[in-house]
């Protein structure tokens, strides 16, 4: 492996020559003021990306490449402390800290750190986040290498959990609910996701057995903060698909974090079959700032803007598909054009009062607005053949059999108006074995949708001959929905320390929307034991998520709406162990969790590229069950590598169908993802990221029926991407160019090479006939082979 990264290296980058420098090995114990030991503390290398916890003990032990360095030791409600390290060569070191506690910063107060310890969620590596090589940029990147997270597309920041679909994901952004638009109906359509990788501070994601904390949702929570920088600084990310920039600014009782992000997709969608203009341009704005009001009081703003526009003028297409017996190939000329476009702005402030240390009240208020748009008037003109696969009559991809001639149109204009608004009130109280926790929120949600679409097919040329009844509608709908929902939520939990090594937590969420009229009561249970070996944990989980209905699962292919829809329910119970162990030279932790979910009431769904189309008027009943296993650790120094594969089985059965359980669409039986990371023995500051997927066949159905069916597949989905990097300013490099140290704290650049093997994946189908009324799925394939270069640039801190 090392031979072969060099190979690349020194052709991609050129050679330099590096010397590694020695390890430096430190370890200690960290208490508090009263000689109690701490545990969680987070120890990080300033300068460099290592970093890591204190264990139940208080013990800890970090590396660093460089013989200077500089340690720091944080953790919420105690002051930091910087220790800095000069000596001769490398060794361990045994480094004994202890930090005081600190009730004058606002940000530093916490509510113990007991739910982090045993929480049933993965903290996300951010600093592996700018490495990932990925052709969509977004976060979202990251989890779809997690357990539990399935995955058939690299373009769509879309996700499913554990079998369950986009809109049973939970995301919050501190502490403020974010919503995602509701339109998108293919992946080269969506723009940036609402995160902004470059102003996280920490990121958490839970595939399920989340807290009552979280809101009604049926699959999972992904918990990211924007949070007090260390120091200001500043960074500037450019390369072929986009451009961004961020800035953090410290000051004594305040903080400001602002991030521009601009995104073109031009040069990867150009490489599809589909040939043509490509226009989509997509930009976001954000800013954070907190303000100390008081010793007591801080008042923080979150602000958003995100805009999109996709234009498309396609000109033709040529699609080869089939086996090896029987080769087909789709020809298409085009007229029209299509344009998406929406905007989505909106903010929240949140107050907070801490009247004690261990005493937390926030108010959080947030508005979001949603304008989405739809332009679709395309006229394709096809030519549908049978080839000749005979090599040995020279005859080879020549036509055979003509399967059919003909047209169709997609047409759309729809628009829809979204607004969200909300009101919270959070308390968490601290108390010597217990956290307490209660919360009441309101919201409201309005839409204003106008839709107008259809799609035409003449299969076989018979439209002069018998006019439009041979034709058959993919979609005809033109309606108008107004709606307003209201929804009053409120949980209570409480985080019980039964001893030393064992957590209970306990809380229920109450739920009435004015839309069903339903109290919903949702109970969960987290019991989380460490043994005093430390070096395992063992949690248990069960309790009862229910999502309450929504303008999106009440509207039907027709645009009708359901009013009487019943909120989705589920019964969920996991088990799952985390051990941590010694191997392959370095500390590996192994990671897994066994699930099952009992759905008696759901609201079976169709796919649509990466859009959910609900049967609102159905109601199913369904069982989702599987494994999660992970195993991950620095095989490298310095540089984090896993390992996953999740096994998974989720059937459905529709009332009255009279069909029985059937495969839910995204019912992906074996999810694999590598992703790994290494260093060149002789010249350590260059770097290999290489990210693996694959995701088993997907069941889905023809569109002339409106029923659910599940008699067709997509193939699995098998995709690797490969990046190469160099840090200019590493530290674990000899020498630093003068010029580039005096300005940046960082400095790499990055070659990536998206789709290595150049495998067609699919993401959905066209369906034809021909003049036998035979029914063929035309795969519309996903990105091929690409190649990107970027800068990472961090610059110094001028005070």
């Amino acid at each position: 492996m090392h031979r072969l990264c060099l190979l690349l290296s020194i052709l991609l980058f050129g050679f330099t020559y590096v010397s590694a420098q020695p390890i430096v090995k430190v370890t200690g114990l960290i208490t508090d003021d009263l000689k109690n030991p701490l545990p969680m503390v987070t120890v990080s290398v300033v300068g460099q990306n290592q970093s890591t916890a204190s264990d139940e003990k208080g013990n800890y032990n970090i590396y660093s490449n460089a013989t200077s360095f500089t340690l720091k030791y944080s953790l919420l409600g105690y002051k930091s402390v910087l220790v800095e390290f000069k000596i001769d060569k490398a060794g361990r070191i045994i480094q004994n800290v202890s930090l005081t506690r600190n009730i004058n910063e606002l940000e530093q107060v916490t509510i113990t750190t007991r739910e982090n310890q045993l929480r049933n969620s993965t903290t996300i590596n951010i600093a592996d986040i700018a490495s990932i090589p990925s052709a969509s940029g977004n976060f979202e990147v990251v989890l779809k290498t997690l357990p539990g997270v399935s995955t058939n597309n690299e373009l769509s920041s879309q996700y499913s959990v554990r079998g369950g679909n986009f809109d049973e994901n939970l995301v919050y952004v501190n502490d403020v609910e974010i919503s995602r638009p509701v339109l998108i109906r293919n992946a080269q359509q969506e723009g940036l996701s609402f995160i902004n990788s470059d102003l996280l501070s920490s990121a958490k994601f839970s595939a399920g057995g989340f807290e009552s904390r979280y809101g009604d949702k049926l699959s999972s929570v992904l918990d990211v903060k924007y949070d007090r920088p260390d120091s200001s600084e500043a960074t500037l990310n450019l390369g072929m698909l986009g451009a961004g920039f961020s800035t953090k600014i410290l000051n004594k009782s305040s903080y400001l974090l602002a991030g521009l992000r601009y995104k073109n997709n031009t040069s990867i969608l150009n490489r599809q079959d589909n040939k043509g203009s490509y226009a989509p341009n997509f930009t976001d704005a954000q800013l954070i700032y907190h303000q100390n009001i008081s010793s007591k009081m801080s008042v923080d703003f979150l602000g958003s803007f995100n805009s999109g526009i996709f234009k498309l003028i396609p000109e033709s297409r040529e699609t080869q598909f089939g086996t090896l017996s029987t080769v087909m190939r789709l020809q298409t000329d085009y007229s029209g054009k299509e344009i998406d476009d929406y905007q989505t702005a909106g903010g929240a402030i949140t107050l907070a009062f801490y009247p004690k240390s261990d005493l937390v009240i926030k108010w959080i208020n947030s508005y979001f607005s949603t304008i989405e748009r739809e332009r679709i008037d395309i006229e394709g003109r096809y030519v549908f053949d049978e080839l000749s696969n005979s090599f040995a009559n020279g005859n080879f991809g020549s036509v055979r059999i003509n399967r059919g001639i003909g047209k169709y149109i997609n047409y759309a204009r729809n628009n829809l108006e979204s607004e969200n608004l909300s009101s919270e009130i959070k308390v968490d109280q601290d108390y010597e074995n217990h956290t307490f926790s209660l919360g009441l929120r309101f919201e409201r949600k309005n839409y204003t949708d106008n839709l107008n679409e259809y799609s035409l097919i003449d299969s076989a040329g018979y439209i002069q001959q018998v006019g439009l009844s041979n034709f058959y509608q993919d979609n005809l709908v033109n309606v108008k929905n107004n709606l307003a929902i209201q929804y009053y939520t409120a949980y209570i939990q409480d985080s019980y320390t039964l001893s030393a090594n064992s957590t209970l937590q306990l809380g229920v969420r109450g739920n009435y929307n004015t839309l069903s009229r339903q109290f919903l009561l949702s109970p969960r249970l987290l019991l989380a034991y460490r043994p005093s070996s430390n070096n395992k944990i063992i949690r248990f989980t069960a309790g009862v998520y229910q999502q309450a209905p929504d303008y999106r699962s009440i509207r039907d292919f027709n645009g009708v709406l359901n009013l009487n829809q019943l909120a989705q329910r589920s019964y969920n119970t996991s088990a799952g162990l985390d051990y941590a162990f010694d191997g392959l030279g370095t500390r590996l932790k192994f990671t897994s969790e066994l699930y099952f979910k009992y759905q008696d009431r759901l609201i079976p769904y169709m796919m649509d590229n990466v859009r959910v189309k609900y049967l609102a008027d159905e109601v199913a009943k369904g069982y989702i069950y599987g494994a999660d296993f992970s195993v991950g650790g620095e095989f490298v120094k310095d540089l984090l590598s896993y390992f996953r594969v999740s096994l998974m089985k989720a059937n459905q059965n529709i009332k009255n169908d009279e069909r029985g359980y059937l495969r839910r669409p995204t019912d992906q039986r074996i999810n694999f993802s590598v992703y790994f990371q290494d260093r060149l023995l002789s010249s350590p500051t260059y770097k290999v990221h290489l990210n693996m997927l694959y995701g088993s066949k997907l069941p889905i159905g023809a569109p002339l029926v409106k029923r659910y069916s599940e008699d067709f597949n997509i193939p699995a989905y098998k995709r690797v991407d490969i990046g190469f990097s160099k840090d200019f300013l590493d530290d674990a490099g000899v020498k630093k160019p003068r010029l580039l140290d005096k300005y940046f704290s960082s400095f790499s650049a990055h070659l990536e090479v998206f789709n290595l093997l150049n495998i067609d994946n699919t993401v959905s189908y066209l369906w034809l006939k021909d003049i036998d009324n035979v029914q063929y799925a035309i795969p519309n394939y996903l990105t091929g082979r690409q190649l990107n270069l970027k800068l990472i640039i961090k610059f110094k801190n001028s005070k």
